[in-house]
């Protein structure tokens, strides 16, 4: 079955490539409006709930399995968009429009982008296309692999409500501990991806090694740490969200980033994603595989 788990993840980002932007589909933009409200971990519960209930009804039927993992790949995966605001922001910023430029940082950072100037931002837009390439891209794509439809959402849907409620202990918990493998596995994809785009893999390597271990959080700064020694930058810092300033690490070493490595960044941002595509379609055909190898 984990054949056609397979095929769906791949028609899935097919799917992905071909209709574009996720911020027009309606199951993201629908459970984002709800997400701040109370019900929102009982909407996200019902939500793994019902994937479970469509991963169980595919069993023993490849075709439904396959169009479950499909769909569900299509709604949460958010590569496509990832690349388009990225670009936006690299394009904002190289021509100096620096107030459409924060207002796409905001779409995908909850930090306060007023007042950033072009240094501010392009470090703002580096941190966010490494923390969301690891949170929209490589994380349901691992999980899907590895758990299927449940997988899928569950990593989604936690992420949606990590930032939809900061504050949130046992959501902040869980989202933790759901992305604690996918966030190495996508440093260690930056690193393979760096030479891509004529970066530095020893300098990811390095970055992701020796800056991360005074980080708070037992995950971010990982896949930052590694995109800024793959562009030979340095990001982190002090950072301002609304409920306060944050004094972060800083991450790699080198000069500022400015409008350039923010499009470097977009096309590592893409790289790594090819490559999370791969390693979880090959994850779940070797699955497969083990379940019908006789013991």
């Amino acid at each position: 079955m984990s054949a056609a788990r397979a095929i769906g993840l791949m028609l899935g980002l097919a799917a992905d490539g071909a209709l574009g932007d996720p911020r027009k589909r309606p199951p993201v933009t629908a459970f984002r409006r709800v997400a701040p409200g109370r019900t929102g971990l009982v909407l996200a519960g019902a939500a793994v709930a019902a994937g479970a209930l469509a991963e169980r009804s595919g069993r023993g039927r490849p075709v439904v399995q396959a169009a479950a993992t499909a769909v569900t790949t299509w709604a949460v995966v958010g590569a496509t968009g990832l690349v388009a605001q990225g670009t936006e922001l690299a394009r904002d910023l190289e021509e100096g429009r620096l107030a459409p430029a924060r207002t796409t940082l905001s779409e995908l950072d909850p930090r306060v982008s007023d007042g950033l100037a072009t240094v501010g931002l392009s470090r703002a837009s580096v941190e966010t296309l490494a923390e969301n390439t690891s949170e929209v891209v490589v994380a349901p794509l691992l999980w899907g692999a590895v758990a299927g439809v449940p997988g899928l959402l569950a990593s989604r849907t936690l992420g949606v409500l990590r930032r939809a409620a900061p504050g949130n202990w046992v959501i902040a918990r869980l989202d933790e501990l759901v992305h604690l493998l996918p966030t190495r596995a996508a440093a260690a994809l930056t690193v393979v991806a760096a030479p891509v785009v004529g970066g530095s893999a020893g300098g990811a390597w390095r970055a992701w090694r020796r800056d991360t271990i005074a980080h708070p959080s037992p995950n971010a700064g990982r896949v930052e740490a590694a995109f800024a020694g793959a562009l030979e930058i340095r990001v982190g810092g002090r950072t301002v969200y609304p409920e306060g300033v944050v004094e972060l690490p800083v991450l790699g070493v080198g000069r500022n980033p400015d409008a350039g490595h923010v499009t470097r960044a977009v096309e590592l941002s893409r790289v790594v994603g090819w490559l999370a595509a791969g390693t979880s379609v090959l994850l779940a055909a070797a699955a497969g595989l083990r379940r019908r190898t006789p013991h």
